[in-house]
């Protein structure tokens, strides 16, 4: 049996995206240890939270081949059930008490928002109806866990992950809706600089301080002057809490809660420019998927989400955050199992963003097409 041409050029995109992810998280280890040399630095929160990407990542697309469904559900529980026991034993690997304060986002909000989105893509990956409501009622009750925990921002976020999950059920073209993730992404970094910066109309600015809090205008706004004094290498990994003013005078973790702007203070510009690349990558993979639409657009609106919360906040100190979004990534991006009757399906959607294996095969069924499962052998007896 010869492999269709369609599967082939899949695969050989699959191991193109993947190459280009192991050279950029390669590049912000090595970037890591560049901007600690010579100077009494800790990289090795940088290169933990890497690793944790990494692993799960691969994880999440060796599971993801093997049981999808099962284990976006198993992620979204685990997520949930670590989120809920934040709030009284505290985040592993936190250093400071977890932040659920109203219009506050820390690592449970995000931790929240990866339920809620592993959860939806279970749901788009589940082919029974009533398996389906179940897991967005899980989906919709995380957001609502959100509220009993007094966060507004995870509430908010987990239920717009929900509702893009259901408006993607609905959709053809997955390159639309993913560079519009990246619009909003790009959004909320440029809002966060421009506050930073006080280069928002005075009115705006009062509110957005109402919400972020006055301290944290401040960090963000250390953390712009030290980017500004050391633009290329920055002032070295984990070294924003000896160098921020109001980080020494006030009660803080050591962290000013953005992840761009840290990146700007601790690895200057280069910092910035390859977390950015890190993002468009797993934005790339999603697009390159053979994985049905659905899935794919609501994994991107979940790391999205995740994105604009650690934009805002410190959701990306934490371990497990980082190991979640790697691992729903994959699950998103996991191959099809050996044997699927959607491996054989055209992938010309994937190349144009119109779609992929899955989505093809479902489209040609709904207009009464018969599938090469439907119309058996050939005639001619010619070799699938």
């Amino acid at each position: 049996m010869t492999a269709p041409a369609g599967g082939y050029a899949a695969r050989e995109r699959g191991n193109a995206s993947d190459g280009a992810g192991a050279v950029i998280l390669a590049a912000c280890a090595i970037w890591s240890l560049v901007s600690a040399a010579g100077r009494e630095t800790r990289p090795e929160g940088v290169l933990l939270a890497l690793l944790a990407v990494a692993a799960g990542f691969a994880c999440g697309r060796i599971c993801g081949t093997l049981l999808p469904v099962a284990t976006a559900t198993a992620t979204a529980v685990a997520a949930l059930v670590m989120a809920l026991l934040s709030r009284s034993n505290g985040m592993p690997g936190a250093t400071a008490a977890v932040d659920i304060a109203p219009g506050h986002t820390g690592a449970a909000a995000a931790l929240l928002v990866l339920a809620a989105g592993a959860a939806c893509c279970a749901a788009a990956a589940a082919r029974r109806a009533p398996l389906r409501l179940a897991l967005r009622l899980l989906a919709f009750g995380t957001a609502c866990a959100a509220l009993t925990m007094r966060s507004v921002a995870g509430f908010v976020a987990a239920l717009g992950v929900l509702l893009c999950s259901l408006a993607a059920a609905r959709m053809r073209r997955r390159l639309l809706g993913l560079a519009g993730f990246a619009l909003v992404t790009a959004l909320v970094v440029g809002a966060s600089w421009a506050v930073a910066e006080e280069a928002l109309p005075d009115g705006l600015m009062i509110s957005l301080e109402g919400q972020l809090t006055g301290n944290r205008v401040l960090l963000w706004q250390d953390a712009v002057t030290l980017a500004k004094e050391h633009p290329v290498l920055g002032v070295g990994p984990d070294r924003f809490a000896e160098m921020s003013p109001t980080a020494q005078q006030t009660l803080s973790d050591g962290k000013p809660h953005s992840a761009p702007l840290q990146q700007a203070a601790e690895q200057g510009v280069v910092g910035v420019t390859l977390l950015g690349a890190a993002f468009g990558w797993l934005l790339y993979v999603l697009w390159r998927s053979p994985r049905s639409t659905a899935v794919v657009l609501t994994a991107g609106a979940a790391l999205t989400a995740l994105a604009a919360l650690a934009s805002v906040g410190n959701a990306l100190s934490f371990t497990p955050v980082t190991a979640g979004a790697g691992l729903l990534a994959g699950l998103a991006s996991a191959r099809l199992p050996i044997g699927d009757g959607r491996a054989a399906a055209d992938t010309a959607g994937a190349a144009d963003g119109t779609g992929t294996e899955g989505d093809e095969v479902a489209g040609r069924s709904a207009h009464g097409t018969r599938t090469a499962a439907e119309r058996g052998p050939r005639a001619d007896h010619t070799p699938l």
